[in-house]
């Protein structure tokens, strides 16, 4: 109730935003639709085969592959906040959003994107509990510790992200039209004054949601790496199988994340075709490149997509 009175009292700041990050749209209408629609079944078929095998399979219910269903579960989310409102605007002769909607989908994006470094962090710290304190291991990544790692990853960034749409709901717009194609930081340019206020907490907000989980990560890696390197080669493998498809996704991550930090704030605008290709790259890679790194990459996810796939082909011979 809290989060629905706050963003209804929000359109009392403004009326509709218009969406104007989109290039030739009347030349490429349709095309535009065609790709979106097949990244987004894509993203679900992917995903929710990520998370269904997981689900299913006994030998998969373990504390990694968890924290890996967790991260496509928040891409499905992610996606569904984003692609449908895409698929309007690229079929709609007006690409606007109302200023709550805005907001509400602001909310969703960041709190689930700051919620992947936290699973990221995460599953850090199992493979760091895995392989450097092996024995261990069953008693401190209980079921316990696996629930209270999850709740803390969707609810701090939710917390963090809203108490910012507090500070954003009472700011007054001054322009109406963002150079964006969904509602992210470049709805800063919109307000009247620059925010102090605003400006501070995101830079407290981007310290704890993207630094900090970074810094343990790399920390929590170069650990990893230095009692690996001791060991024999059997260990380095495994650590390697294990480490490296977490290391890819969380690259991919940050570089997004800088991505849209930065590009929001650079005084000079990007030319449209390359701020739309690169407002497309964030919604794709995440939530499309994830499920196929794991899906290729991790050896127990691998080997049940692969019996998945050729059951059909053993079934029809």
């Amino acid at each position: 109730m809290f989060m629905v009175s706050l963003f209804m009292d929000a359109e009392f700041n403004g009326t509709y935003i218009t969406l104007g990050g989109y290039v030739g749209l009347d030349k490429y209408r349709y095309l535009y639709f065609v790709i979106l629609l097949t990244l987004y079944i894509l993203i679900l078929c992917t995903n929710c085969t990520i998370i269904c095998l997981i689900w299913i399979h006994r030998n998969l219910h373990e504390p990694m592959y968890i924290f890996i269903a967790a991260l496509s579960f928040n891409s499905v989310l992610l996606s569904t906040a984003i692609y449908p409102k895409l698929f309007i605007d690229v079929l709609s002769q007006k690409q606007t959003i109302s200023y709550s909607a805005c907001m509400f989908q602001s909310f969703i994006f960041y709190s689930l994107g700051c919620s992947d470094f936290l699973l990221l962090s995460a599953m850090a710290y199992d493979r760091y509990v895995a392989i450097c304190k092996p024995l261990q291991y069953p008693t401190i990544m209980g079921n316990i510790t696996v629930t209270v790692l999850l709740t803390l990853a969707w609810f701090i960034p939710a917390l963090e992200v809203a108490v910012a749409i507090v500070i954003h709901s009472k700011q007054k717009l001054c322009d109406f039209t963002t150079d964006g194609i969904f509602c992210n930081n470049k709805i800063f340019k919109l307000y009247c004054v620059k925010s102090t206020v605003l400006n501070v907490y995101g830079l407290i907000f981007i310290l704890n949601a993207a630094v900090v989980p970074v810094i343990f990560i790399l920390f929590t890696y170069i650990k990893i790496f230095i009692i690996t390197y001791h060991s024999c080669a059997e260990i380095r493998k495994k650590a390697a199988e294990t480490c490296l498809p977490h290391l890819m996704v969380l690259i991919c991550c940050l570089f997004l994340s800088v991505f849209d930090a930065v590009s929001a704030r650079l005084e000079s605008d990007l030319p449209k075709n390359v701020n739309l290709i690169m407002s497309l790259q964030i919604v794709v890679y995440g939530p499309l490149f994830n499920p196929i790194i794991y899906g290729v990459k991790m050896k127990e996810i691998s080997k049940h997509i692969k019996g998945l796939l050729c059951q059909p082909l053993t079934k029809s011979i």
